[in-house]
């Protein structure tokens, strides 16, 4: 298993990837891309059952991208485990590229499930789950949601659904970076109290104060789940992470940076 200097490094060179991917495209959302990095990096390094050279291995762990616009992220994490050669980044979001604004099953090795219309992953995350105990397999099905994304009522249907059929095999991951496309989440619509409400909802809750620290996340992956109940890590994380002009700006949810922003990330990101 990857130690915490070395998954610290990919972390690195994860947040490198989204920089130079949306810059390279003049597209994409780096902001929540940031975001979750280091909730990405240590699940798919230190937790999931996958394998880079054989994708669809049928006893593979599974994973969502409910947030589908954070595609940069799960790009970057993707093609730095070796899913496909890294010289695919310069073609993110161009016409045909296996690369677009939003995961495409068909079309990346590694990806499970096409997703981009909010609240619609953690669904299928549920009926993966749902199918594994069905089948008796020991699949564990991961799915990543935003903050913001918790406005559509899908998801809570989704949630009531996963503590019903007692999904102790689902764990979901709240990016909780407090700003969404339009402003923070309170100016748009109130989350409230979260933990409360997926405790209320049947879940098994921890809450990370910093989801960008990997020694938080690794813990908090590392708990086993309770039996019967899925498993929710509700991770306070900071969106535009790493760079410090993008850092808690709602302007950079999706809009890449120029030439020059680039560079400067980059600077930070060596320093």
């Amino acid at each position: 298993m990857m130690d915490i200097i070395e998954l610290k490094k990919k972390c690195s060179d994860m947040r490198k990837d989204i920089i130079n991917m949306t810059a390279d495209a003049a597209s994409g959302h780096p902001g929540g891309s940031l975001s979750a990095v280091e909730i990405m990096a240590a699940l798919f390094y230190t937790q999931m059952r996958i394998d880079p050279k054989n994708p669809d291995k049928e006893d593979r762990d599974r994973f969502v991208l409910s947030k589908g616009h954070a595609a940069p992220c799960y790009y970057a994490v993707l093609g730095e485990m070796g899913f496909f050669d890294k010289s695919e980044f310069k073609n993110f979001r161009q016409l045909h590229s296996i690369l677009q604004g939003h995961p495409d099953a068909k079309k990346v090795p590694g990806i499970d499930a096409s997703t981009g219309s909010l609240g619609q992953g953690i669904s299928i995350a549920v009926g993966m789950a749902l199918g594994a105990k069905a089948q008796k397999k020991d699949t564990k099905v991961y799915t990543l949601l935003g903050d913001g994304e918790l406005q559509e009522g899908q998801v809570w249907e989704a949630c009531m659904a996963a503590a019903n059929y007692r999904l102790d095999n689902l764990t979901i991951i709240i990016d909780n970076n407090g700003l969404q496309i339009d402003g923070s989440n309170d100016q748009v619509m109130s989350l409230g109290d979260l933990h409360s409400k997926f405790k209320a909802f049947g879940f098994h809750v921890l809450e990370l104060p910093d989801g960008n620290n990997l020694e938080e996340v690794l813990a908090a992956y590392s708990l086993s789940t309770m039996e019967g109940k899925p498993k929710c890590i509700l991770a306070h994380t900071v969106k535009g992470k790493g760079i410090s002009f993008m850092e808690n700006q709602v302007g950079w949810h999706g809009k890449a940076p120029s030439e020059d922003e680039r560079q400067l990330a980059l600077k930070e990101l060596e320093g």
